[in-house]
């Protein structure tokens, strides 16, 4: 049974371009519970991005030297010299204040937080219909440059076959239909004892 003095974990991860950011702002939107696990990165600030909110930024060396310290709950090298994690001190402090956590990680990450959380963590791959559509979201976002985007619909791929290591399967074919079932599915997560 959950301690009502911890809080549960909901871990959300897709290949780029599924609609996995733009689920986890609505969730977020629609469960006043719910409080977003901000990841760190070693990538560059996007234009319309702020640090401590979107992510916080890091150089690669200071990643790396949060790594050697062993200050992340996941961490991973998602693209060559490119890495993704989840602070540790940042989760332990929010959990232990009773919120409920989202993550928005990669599959690697995901597979990762569920296992490390177990039965307090639902797992939700989302996936777009097809590569050929998750290509076409992804030049429609206009913030990557070619190569980037070649590069993330080579790796979507291999991401979709961790689908069955989570614990639930979306494929985001029509937003309004994928907001409405995730809600419900998340609600039910978290007001479970």
């Amino acid at each position: 049974m959950q301690r009502p003095d911890k809080g549960k974990v909901l871990v959300v991860s897709a290949p780029s371009g599924a609609g996995k950011t733009t689920l986890v702002k609505h969730l977020l939107s629609q469960i006043t519970s719910l409080s977003f696990s901000v990841s760190a990165t070693s990538r560059a600030k996007r234009e319309n991005e702020t640090d401590g909110k979107d992510y916080f930024f890091l150089t690669k060396e200071a990643f790396k030297q949060k790594v050697d310290e062993g200050g992340f709950l996941e961490w991973e090298e998602v693209y060559e010299g490119v890495f993704y994690g989840t602070l540790l001190s940042e989760v332990n402090r929010m959990l232990s204040q009773g919120k409920h956590l989202i993550f928005d990680v990669d599959v690697v990450g995901g597979v990762n937080i569920k296992k490390h959380f177990g039965n307090d963590a639902m797992s939700i791959f989302i996936q777009a219909p097809s590569l050929g559509v998750l290509e076409q979201r992804l030049r429609s976002r206009s913030s990557d440059p070619e190569d980037s985007i070649r590069q993330r619909v080579e790796k979507a791929a291999h991401e979709m076959t961790y689908a069955p290591l989570f614990d639930v399967i979306f494929t985001n074919d029509d937003l309004n239909v994928a907001r409405e079932q995730l809600t419900l599915l998340v609600k039910s997560f978290l007001e479970k004892e």
